[in-house]
């Protein structure tokens, strides 16, 4: 079809409403209206939709969007028909999630000629049904988009994206364009060879997007720091994803019970809860959506301020896509990653119950990520170059490593051995491997080799593996070594590799970060700062202070100490420093009916020291913890409060008494009060529970079940103490 520059122009200003075309946005609409393959491979925010919608709505007969994304198609089809406006069949979506009778009037629609646009997903496109009448219309080219879904190498991998080519030729050919928003040379090479398009003119826009911050952080206490962030923004609109949808959860409601409009978005949840909670975050009822990978592909919000992982991603193409969604505006966007590499060693486990090629690829991407984080160079240059693109600059001046660059050093020597060794080797292996050889490493695959043997082998012992690893990936990012497309992972010299070794130079490198080993797990009995170290951490003076004024309350009200409050709890106090109510109900082992009955002479002896003393109460540490965030303490606190029998509580969720037991008395030292009293009149004596509860009340030193235990259980049974214990603190503690 013969349209001229003029033509697409005018269209683009009389459908869309923009006066001028994005990137390289023109040369590929030409492209596919000239009857051309296209390979688009653009940035998020780069505008890859209108590289097909236009041309659809210009083009004789009807585009094929196939698209993974069911969710996101009404979205597509809803844009269509306001930019054309009186004609609601000129877009439609044909999926899964429509009716016999939508079904019967998308088809009228394309049979009579009047569709412009048709979205389907890949499933739907194999369809005998759906096969048979696209082979009744005429189409004007296929549009691939997600087109990585096609690689198994790619971060979305989607086993179906393979079929697509087969189908294409069943229906009729017809030009296609594959578009995506992140895919490295091998990603590139799988999606031109699957999809058939090996004649198609690739159109590669840069990775850069120079309005993101990037940034690592070590994985300690990721909760508050994560408050902190969002609190010092307000009002900032923010993406925080996590690899599990429990995470996902239970630090949406950790952020709500702190003030922060925040919701939950994962697949396990309801269709209509998702799309209302998307809804609300599109249209800014809450700053914060928490979620796992399934949400953002294709989501239009051009204001996101703020990209969080709490988890590491599985692969770099991931994290560059859903890092992606900030600042598409062109605005301030930054993207923080919190790091342990316990994380890393989760996701390996994980990958043990794949087919042992998913595992290879699996491990081999995650390599990836593990290099980014601990690495001490430019966050950009490493992105960049993992995608290809050499990003020159020596510091971008927006990320972390930038920011507040680690010492360097000269790395020649270690280069030049690095790419020795692997010039000597007649096969090509992987990074790990080869930085094992280097390291003196002896491994399994390392012996039947018999690279042990080699004068490599230990060449570079005063360094560990890891540091091997850093210059081998260096070695990559300089084009001194480089990776076959067809065996991604295998590392082999290159001319620029050669020619460095027979004449090296000075290579300035900063070395690796060191992060903790453990981070930090989130685990829902996790011990606060204060537990965690064995001491309080805290004010001595103060602390002092507080176990002071605990021992007159409990005179004056003829109650043992703890009691009032267990030493955990002061010394939480001496840390956090509360002078409020709400704030000391932040403190491990306070719950709401403890600190109304005995806080105020607590929180007015902080306030008047922190007054005296001038100090500056670090309002980051008070960051209200949810109580009862797992499921299991909700439902058993919601059972008692219906008076359920401990029995029937137990076999609902599959325990045994003793560990629902265990479970109510974790609930009741962490400060909830729980009313057992419809339970214990029915099955123990009142002497007996009078006894025992005399027992704590006048002769007890500390809450303890072990020592209650010891102290009592020649007399009453184990399960009589254990529920006394339970009400007294519950009545008199809490």
């Amino acid at each position: 079809m013969d349209i001229d520059n003029v033509t697409i122009h005018s269209k683009l200003n009389e459908f869309f409403g923009f006066s001028h075309f994005k990137g390289n946005q023109e040369e590929i609409i030409l492209n596919l209206l000239h009857g051309n393959d296209s390979f688009v491979i653009m940035p998020t925010g780069g505008g890859k939709s209108l590289c097909y919608q236009l041309p659809a709505l210009l083009l004789p007969g009807t585009a094929i969007v196939v698209s993974p994304l069911i969710a996101l198609m009404k979205n597509q089809v809803d844009a269509i028909r306001g930019f054309v406006t009186g004609n609601e069949g000129i877009a439609h979506f044909l999926n899964s999630s429509l009716s016999k009778a939508q079904i019967s009037e998308v088809r009228e629609d394309l049979m009579s000629g009047v569709t412009k646009l048709l979205y389907v997903a890949p499933e739907s496109l194999t369809k005998e049904e759906n096969v048979a009448i696209l082979k009744e219309i005429r189409i004007s080219f296929y549009a691939i988009d997600e087109a990585h879904c096609i690689s198994d190498w790619g971060h979305d991998f989607r086993p179906e994206y393979r079929r697509i080519r087969p189908i294409i030729d069943e229906i009729g050919d017809a030009p296609v364009i594959a578009l995506t928003a992140t895919a490295t040379p091998k990603v590139q090479s799988d999606i031109v060879k699957n999809l058939g398009i090996q004649d198609a003119k690739v159109f590669k826009s840069s990775f850069n997007r120079p309005n993101l911050y990037y940034e690592v952080r070590d994985k300690v206490d990721p909760d508050r720091d994560i408050i902190k962030y969002i609190k010092q923004n307000p009002g900032k609109a923010g993406i925080i994803y996590c690899l599990s949808r429990k995470k996902v959860e239970e630090l949406a409601n950790m952020l709500v019970i702190n003030g922060i409009k925040a919701v939950p978005y994962h697949a396990g949840l309801d269709a209509k809860v998702r799309a209302e909670n998307q809804d609300r975050f599109l249209m800014e009822d809450v700053d914060v959506i928490v979620a796992t990978i399934a949400f953002g592909m294709g989501i239009d919000k051009p204001d996101v301020r703020y990209v969080i992982h709490y988890d590491m991603p599985r692969s770099l193409e991931g994290y560059y896509q859903e890092t992606g969604r900030a600042g598409r505006d062109g605005k301030e966007g930054v993207c923080i990653a919190y790091y342990s590499y316990k994380d890393i060693c989760k996701l390996e486990k994980f990958l043990q119950s794949k087919p042992v090629s998913e595992q290879e690829i699996g491990r081999q991407l995650l390599l990836e990520t593990v290099a980014y984080a601990e690495s001490g160079e430019c966050r950009r240059k490493l992105l960049l170059g993992y995608f290809g693109e050499d990003y020159t600059l020596d510091n971008c001046g927006a990320c972390d490593n930038c920011l507040n660059p680690r010492p360097k050093f000269d790395a020649h020597k270690e280069l030049k051995l690095a790419i020795d060794l692997v010039a000597s080797l007649p096969e090509n292996f992987r990074i790990e491997h080869l930085a094992n050889i280097l390291a003196g490493i002896t491994t399994a695959m390392v012996k039947s080799y018999k690279h042990d043997k080699t004068k490599f082998f230990g060449a570079g012992s005063e360094h560990n593996a890891r540091f091997w690893e850093m210059i081998i990936h260096q070695a990559l990012i300089l084009h001194f070594l480089g990776r076959n497309i067809e065996t991604y992972g295998l590392v082999s010299v290159t001319p620029e590799g050669i020619a460095y070794s027979e004449a090296p130079y000075k290579v300035m490198l900063a070395g690796d970060r060191s992060f903790s080993e453990d981070g930090d797990e989130g685990d829902e009995e996790s011990p606060s700062p204060a537990s965690a170290k064995g001491g309080s951490g805290g004010d001595p003076a103060l602390l002092s202070m507080l176990k002071d004024l605990r021992k007159d309350v409990s005179r004056k009200l003829k109650l043992q100490p703890w009691v009032i409050f267990g030493d955990a709890s002061l010394e939480d106090m001496s840390i956090m420093y509360p002078v409020t109510v709400d704030e000391l109900k932040t403190c491990q082992g306070v719950g709401e009916g403890k600190a109304r009955k005995y806080g105020k002479q607590f929180i007015d002896l902080i306030a008047r020291y922190v007054e005296e003393n001038e100090i500056i109460r670090p309002d980051d540490f008070l960051v209200k913890s949810m109580p009862n965030k797992s499921s299991e303490k909700i439902f058993i606190i919601q059972s008692i409060d219906r008076r359920m029998d401990l029995e029937d509580i137990a076999s609902a969720r599959g325990m045994e008494m003793d560990e629902l037991l265990t479970a109510i008395e974790n609930i009741v030292d962490s400060g909830t009060r729980l009313d057992l009293n419809y339970y214990i009149d029915q099955n123990i004596d009142s002497d007996v529970v009078n006894e025992i509860y005399g027992y704590f009340r006048d002769e007890a030193e500390t809450d303890s079940l072990e020592d209650a235990l010891n102290e009592l259980q020649g007399d009453y049974e184990e399960l009589e103490i254990r529920l006394v214990r339970i009400k007294f603190i519950s009545e008199v503690a809490n």
